[in-house]
């Protein structure tokens, strides 16, 4: 099994995020936005949404490679296409 891709995390903005996930030859580039609230419905202070975004994208990436993952999207979405986000990031807080 190929090694994990490297996912770097940036802050743009209050609640926007640019990811870059490095694996395989291949970089994408992503627009990600947490939602006012959503981390703290996850059970995620507003202080750790960065690494939240991070955790959203090893979620993600476990499931399916950097190149079938929206270019842009807002993090509350994930829910609609994987049931289990919701429960298993919440597993995901830093302890």
């Amino acid at each position: 099994m190929s090694a994990q891709p490297d996912v770097k995390v940036s802050q743009e903005s209050e609640g926007g995020y640019r990811v870059e996930v490095r694996g395989s030859g291949a970089t994408t580039s992503h627009v990600v936005s947490v939602p006012a609230g959503f981390a703290t419905e996850l059970g995620w202070g507003r202080k750790s949404e960065a690494e939240l975004v991070r955790e959203s994208f090893a979620f993600l990436l476990e499931r399916e490679p950097p190149s079938s993952i929206l270019r842009s999207f807002s993090l509350d979405v994930i829910g609609r296409y994987f049931h289990e986000y919701p429960a298993e990031i919440a597993s995901r807080l830093p302890r």
